[in-house]
């Protein structure tokens, strides 16, 4: 039977019976299923293959992370380097060694 077919009969048996909680439920999670069903159609995840789509792209997500995470720290690395150089530079010319950065 169809999940849109168990919506139907679901639905209609809470027409004629009334509205009693498990039935209610029943309607809930099946249009619950029904949509999410249709969400991941889509989206273009309703293969078999949608599973090591999300790994790859999770995968490729962690990647990227990373990579910015590294090029962040090296940034910073240079900065911190300059920095520090041009200190001992100032250093070095207030202590008067002009003529051995010559």
């Amino acid at each position: 039977m169809r999940r849109e077919d168990m919506l139907a009969g679901l639905l209609a048996q809470a027409g004629s019976e009334g509205s009693e909680l498990i039935t209610l439920r029943a309607v809930v999670e099946e249009a619950s299923e029904l949509g999410a069903a249709r969400a991941l159609e889509q989206m273009g995840l309703a293969d078999e293959t949608a599973h090591e789509d999300l790994a790859e792209l999770r995968e490729l997500l962690r990647a990227w992370r990373d990579a910015k995470a590294s090029a962040w720290k090296a940034v910073v690395g240079w900065v911190v380097r300059g920095m520090l150089a041009l200190l001992l530079l100032g250093i070095a010319v207030r202590l008067g060694s002009e003529d051995v950065l010559r």
